[in-house]
């Protein structure tokens, strides 16, 4: 048995199949009929989510991998990987749980200055303040961030001036602070000169533009910096090395969501096992057709080989290796995966799987935008590629 970092030894294995029960019990139970209520926004979905938050610290799931000097729970990164299915088998299971912060407040934490460690990532850990992460300009390329062309001027007493705009940003309406990816020198396509600047949203010259829905569904938003004065101390990491930052934090985003669309394509599947053995027509069973056969047994394989490539995804990571071919797969076959299962399943329940009766077609609409956002499959699938070809150069 190891000891991790404060040496004592890790809980024992059963320990966190016993979490593993108690998170997809709560997440059956507790967030999943309350889907309709969260999806529709407003105050609503906002007490909603205050009960939930309430329940999950009184049944002590709250903010399980949240390192521990934060106020989390401490789970390292392969402990909390055997949870992350169940806690994402919906997309508000995070929220609920208090996992959702884990990106931004260990980014804060391990590259802040110690004004931001001091304000911020005790408080995202808590639930108290919300955050969210400015990546891609308006009409620019996701995946070339150096085209980037938001923009932060230096002030004389250290300060900076921020200007630009920033689309596709998850949760900015309700975020209290962001986090932005700006142009600090050169010029756009320049592969230098890109930083991170921390903003609290009260900040003056900070706008929401507008809500940009995603196949029908909230949650996405352009905004706007006005020239929004930002401190000094604000800046994450030293200046020109956003990207090296990013990195390191879209290897573990990317993972993460991996596991949790596991999580939401293994209900998906349950959802079409469960129509299958329930309906029964003038032909007989719908589990005795062979077409019917063959959807289950698709989804069963499509899930059973991904699911070793997440893992192997989370091993690299927790390893310290540089896991960007692991994180490629994974992350592709994951997406397509969900894609495919949740197809599926909406086949084998006809109208039914397209109606408002089931979250089959929140499970599809997550599966298809999966393919775009956080990298789309060709910005992967070239990039796995050529790693994988350099290692056979002369």
């Amino acid at each position: 048995m190891t000891q991790n970092e404060e040496g004592t030894a890790p809980e024992p294995a059963s320990t966190t199949a016993e979490l593993k029960i108690r998170v997809t019990e709560f997440v059956r139970t507790r967030v999943t009929p309350l889907e309709p209520v969260l999806d529709a926004g407003g105050p609503a979905a906002a007490e909603a989510l205050r009960g939930l938050r309430a329940a999950a610290k009184e049944a002590g799931l709250w903010a399980l991998p949240l390192p521990a000097e934060l106020g989390g729970q401490g789970l390292d990164l392969a402990r909390y990987a055997l949870l992350a299915e169940a806690e994402g088998a919906s997309d508000h299971g995070p929220a609920a749980l208090g996992s959702a912060p884990l990106l931004d407040a260990t980014m804060l934490w391990r590259h802040g200055s110690d004004r931001i460690r001091a304000l911020y990532p005790r408080r995202l850990t808590a639930g108290e303040l919300r955050a969210c992460y400015a990546m891609t300009d308006p009409d620019t390329p996701g995946t070339d961030p150096y085209l980037t062309a938001t923009r932060a001027e230096e002030q004389a007493d250290g300060s900076w001036i921020l200007s630009g705009r920033k689309w596709f940003t998850s949760h900015a309406a309700e975020a209290d602070l962001v986090t932005v990816l700006a142009r600090t020198d050169g010029r756009p396509g320049d592969r230098t000169g890109l930083s991170l600047l921390v903003v609290p949203t009260s900040a003056p010259g900070f706008r929401v533009v507008r809500e940009l829905p995603v196949l029908g569904a909230s949650g996405q938003w352009e905004i706007a910096f006005d020239r929004v004065p930002v401190a000094a101390d604000h800046l994450l990491g030293e200046r020109g090395q956003a990207l090296a930052i990013a990195a390191e934090r879209l290897q573990l985003g990317r993972t993460l969501r991996c596991l949790r669309w596991l999580g939401q394509a293994q209900r998906a599947f349950d959802l079409m096992c469960e129509r299958v053995n329930s309906r029964t027509g003038s032909r007989g069973p719908l589990g005795s057709h062979q077409l019917v056969q063959s959807h289950v047994f698709e989804s069963l394989l499509a899930l059973r080989t991904t699911r070793p490539l997440v893992h192997e995804a989370v091993a690299g990571i927790s390893a310290g290796r540089d896991a960007h071919v692991e994180v490629g797969l994974a992350k592709v076959a994951a997406a397509r995966m969900l894609q495919q299962v949740a197809d599926a399943a909406i086949q084998i329940h006809g109208a039914a799987g397209l109606g408002p009766d089931t979250p089959l077609p929140a499970l599809y609409r997550t599966g298809r935008t999966a393919r775009i956002l956080d990298g789309p499959d060709e910005l992967h699938i070239t990039g796995v590629a050529r790693r994988v070809l350099r290692g056979y150069g002369g």
